[in-house]
């Protein structure tokens, strides 16, 4: 699902679960496992994050698997994503770089938003569709406001529209933008530029940023996955997942 290699002091991961990087437990799991492992080698001082499949980041979780989990599954992806992914990356000592291409939604935004740097190409496009399927981007409620102010943060969330990698960049979303066949290229850029730097003051200047800038974001995030939990036990969340595995609109405030 992934696949990780390391070339002049920078770990590459790139996610490779075809068509569309659908999240699942199992990549969420490889991935921190990854990140864990750049973390511990002395020889890597930078990690990339990118995609292996032209023209997707990641278009957010594998709803068909994600529709027939239990209520507890359910609850253990949602906790990875939202909560220990996160984790692990504020604990790692190295700056982590999200190089993105094409399409970035969903479950994809909470994977892009744990990076610390963000270089996308100027073709890519994100959003947050979880409405449209029966789902909450809500750990999003909690950060997105303070990066962009309610107005946006509430248009982007709640009407669940596609948005460019411009308007990314205006909104402060993404720190870079390239031509796509050059993303991979700033990204590994950046990275030999911070490997350059001191270990050791790289380690304690982003513990230290890490601090400044959580905002409560465990505590949001813990909030979050409860949020996203109660949801899934509704009728308006079934019918929003099957709506989408049947190809079709949902029929919404009915029981199915």
């Amino acid at each position: 699902m992934l696949t990780y290699k390391t070339h002049e002091g920078v770990a590459e991961i790139l996610l490779n679960n075809p068509p569309v990087n659908g999240i699942t437990s199992e990549l969420l799991d490889q991935l921190m496992a990854f990140l864990q492992q750049a973390g511990a080698d002395h020889q890597v001082r930078a990690i990339v994050i990118g995609s292996a499949i032209p023209g997707r980041f990641c278009g957010g979780l594998d709803l068909h698997k994600f529709r027939e989990s239990s209520p507890s599954e359910a609850y253990e992806v949602v906790n990875k994503l939202y909560f220990q992914l996160y984790e692990v990356n504020s604990n790692l000592p190295k700056p982590v770089i999200g190089a993105i291409t094409g399409a970035v939604r969903g479950g994809g935004m909470s994977i892009a938003i744990t990076c610390d740097m963000l270089v996308a190409s100027d073709n890519a496009t994100f959003g947050y569709p979880e409405l449209e399927i029966g789902l909450l981007p809500s750990i999003h409620f909690h950060h997105l406001p303070r990066l962009v102010g309610k107005q946006r943060a509430f248009d982007l969330l709640m009407s669940g529209r596609a948005f460019s990698a411009q308007e990314a960049l205006s909104l402060g979303l993404v720190s870079n933008l390239v031509p796509e066949n050059q993303v991979h290229h700033k990204a590994m850029e950046l990275a030999k530029m911070f490997a350059k730097k001191s270990p050791e003051l790289m380690r304690l200047g982003k513990a230290g940023f890490i601090r400044a800038t959580d905002n409560g974001y465990r505590q949001g995030a813990a909030n979050a996955v409860d949020l996203v939990s109660s949801v899934f036990g509704t009728a308006d969340c079934a019918e929003g997942l099957l709506a989408f595995v049947e190809k079709r609109k949902p029929v919404w405030g009915q029981s199915i």
